[in-house]
């Protein structure tokens, strides 16, 4: 196995894994997307309690795009979002937070 350094340095020579059902993949996929890191680097984040700052890059633009497009067409078919939508509002919310900080750092 090659040992690779990280950004601080260290060897991350330790491998952690666990199963996610199909939304649960799904949902982590389209937050990794919007985040702008790697898959590595955000679970490792968001599993040591540390802030994900997305850093604006044509990446995170077109998965904001592609996001906001799969809302709209997913509101479109069900008119409304309830409790069966969980993921749904999480991703609404994600977008959102994302959106508000991009456009403050342009005002």
């Amino acid at each position: 196995m090659e040992r690779t350094l990280d950004g601080k340095g260290r060897w991350r020579n330790h491998t952690v894994a666990f199963r996610v059902s199909d939304e649960e993949a799904a949902l982590l996929n389209d937050l990794v997307a919007l985040s702008g890191l790697t898959k590595q680097d955000y679970i490792t984040r968001r599993l040591l309690c540390r802030d994900v700052v997305v850093q604006g890059s044509p990446r995170v633009y077109k998965a904001l795009k592609s996001q906001m497009t799969g809302i709209l067409e997913e509101l479109k078919r069900i008119q409304s979002a309830g409790p069966d939508n969980d993921e749904l509002l999480c991703t609404i919310q994600v977008v959102a937070a994302i959106l508000g900080g991009m456009k403050g750092e342009g005002e």
